[in-house]
């Protein structure tokens, strides 16, 4: 035993110095870059595009907050006016988590609407909620600027300034981008044929170009059942695992998690099918409080949050280093990045 712990010292001792290790100079890191960035790069959220999800406390006794950014326009605007409805109508007081799927998702809803285990009568839902097709999962594509890995614009067409997209990756899409501030993916038909039928064969290139959110991490999206239903609002999700890109262009992504994820990923898995809670785990379906509009909200309790306008250039150069990290840390440089792994910076405004 005495061995051992001189051995584990001499471990410790060694550890030391590097740990203590000063970091060579070098280029700057991605958080380093947006530190940079000038305050006139920031963008407001409006508080009516926000809304403060209030879970029960945790076992400690302390106050679980989620705030999640609703999508703006074009994208997925019936069911973000859905969810406003049902908000302002009270009606996700007391509702719950019902499914936590280990490295996919956690939803929440009604307890008793479409739950396994279930048994009491549904939650009415409320007058004037709208019904979407589902080609409103994507929007039309008016307006390009596309990037590069370097940073160079590579195409360019304003025939019509409605959405912008920097362009990095042909992964899952024509290509991948950011819009306005959210991750988005699309068909490009400025792209050769012979390159678009590799990327996206399934696709229909004689319709209009079109663009669509995708499911990177803490996206929020809508519970739906088998075509053509398209879901109201009523059941809601986030992604807590790998970007499950697969559901792209298949449900309708809403808004994202700006702040409060850890209350959300941190929760019981379920054990029963597709990590619904079973029979039994009760105990584990986290009660939900209130869902408010922060706009709603008193002045003193309104969170106020803002992000780095991907249009900028300090995005590009944030992007970039993203794709290519030469901070001090990194030995080689990966050359590319998945679009879920370039996130919007986001911030609580006067940070």
């Amino acid at each position: 035993m005495t061995k051992h712990l001189i051995s584990l010292a001499a471990m410790l001792a060694l550890a030391a110095p590097l740990a203590a290790q000063e970091e060579p100079q070098g280029a700057p890191s991605p958080n380093e870059i947006v530190a940079q960035a000038d305050a006139k790069e920031w963008i407001a959220i409006p508080a009516e595009d926000l809304l403060v999800m209030t879970l029960a406390p945790a076992a400690d006794g302390s106050a679980r907050k989620v705030v999640i950014q609703l999508m703006p326009a074009p994208f997925s605007q019936g069911w973000v006016e859905n969810i406003r409805t049902l908000a302002r109508a009270k009606w996700y007081d007391n509702i719950a988590v019902n499914r936590v799927q280990d490295n996919y998702v956690v939803q929440w809803g009604d307890p008793n609407y479409d739950n396994p285990e279930s048994e009491g009568a549904a939650k009415p839902l409320p007058d004037g909620l709208k019904v979407m097709d589902e080609s409103d999962y994507a929007a039309p594509a008016r307006h390009y600027r596309f990037y590069g890995n370097s940073g160079k614009r590579v195409h360019e067409n304003r025939s019509n300034p409605h959405l912008t997209m920097a362009y990095l990756f042909g992964n899952y899409a024509g290509y991948n981008g950011f819009s306005a501030g959210w991750p988005v993916a699309g068909t490009n038909s400025a792209v050769p044929s012979e390159k678009r039928r590799s990327i996206d064969s399934a696709y229909d290139y004689s319709r209009p170009d079109s663009v669509w959110p995708v499911h990177c991490y803490g996206m929020v999206g809508v519970g739906r059942n088998y075509s053509p239903d398209t879901g109201s609002g009523a059941e809601l999700y986030t992604v807590i695992g790998h970007a499950p890109r697969h559901l792209d262009r298949n449900i309708a992504l809403v808004g994202r998690i700006v702040e409060g994820m850890e209350h959300l990923s941190s929760l019981p898995r379920g054990t029963g099918a597709l990590g619904f809670y079973a029979t039994g785990e009760e105990a584990k379906r986290t009660p939900i409080l209130s869902v408010r509009v922060a706009s709603d909200l008193p002045a003193g309790e309104r969170p106020a949050f803002e992000y780095l306008s991907t249009e900028g250039e300090t995005f590009v150069r944030y992007a970039e280093a993203r794709a290519n990290r030469r901070d001090p840390f990194f030995i080689v440089p990966a050359g590319g990045a998945d679009i879920c792994n370039i996130p919007v910076p986001i911030r609580r405004a006067g940070e």
